[in-house]
């Protein structure tokens, strides 16, 4: 088993809060990880991005080459572009569509989905609609992980299980609602194959 996974968006999306949850089912699975990651939090709205690699076999590196990834996971639509040449010919997108329109010069919606919906495999997901439904629009990156999970090669019960780990210092509250969240995810994900 081995799976790239780039993961993308901008500060304050709960990047690193999927690659969390990602790292702790794999290691309950014996699997190896590694994780490298770039964040501009210094302000709200800046790049992140986490090459994420997990594999049944020893990893050497940590970075993810250009045309290797299996899977662009994207809270952010133009984050997803944004990462593209990493995509395998046989890799996966899979995008929130709300932009985080920050920058002066940020593509207009109907070009960053035209230039989405050309991918040959993707899901594109309202994500935050998704989570406000589910009662707490912070929660979007489950939804996320949720519409991937089926991408990432571990099992739905070991990402829940992390999703509990991670959140439950916060309550059990947090917690429900961000399984509500994954398990919204995962149907919007299911609704498009």
């Amino acid at each position: 088993m081995k799976k790239d996974i780039i993961l993308a968006g901008v500060g304050g999306q709960g990047i690193l809060s999927i690659a969390a949850v990602i790292d702790r089912a794999a290691l309950n699975n014996k699997l190896h990880f590694k994780q490298a990651e770039v964040h501009g939090m210094s302000q709200r709205g800046g790049d992140v991005q986490s090459h994420l690699r997990i594999s049944s076999d020893i990893i050497y590196s940590d970075l993810i080459s250009q045309g290797c990834a299996d899977l662009i996971l994207a809270v952010e639509p133009l984050e997803a572009l944004r990462y593209l040449p990493f995509l395998s010919n046989s890799g996966w997108v899979v995008s929130a569509l709300t932009p985080y329109n920050n920058i002066a010069y940020y593509p207009d919606d109907n070009s960053i989905r035209n230039a989405l919906n050309k991918l040959p495999r993707k899901l594109l997901v309202e994500a935050e609609k998704i989570a406000r439904e589910q009662g707490s629009s912070k929660t979007s990156n489950m939804v996320m992980l949720g519409a991937a999970a089926h991408l990432t090669g571990l099992s739905n019960a070991s990402l829940e299980d992390a999703i509990t780990w991670l959140f439950e210092r916060k309550g059990e509250e947090i917690v429900s609602q961000n399984l509500a969240a994954f398990r919204a995810g995962l149907q919007a994900g299911k609704n498009q194959n």
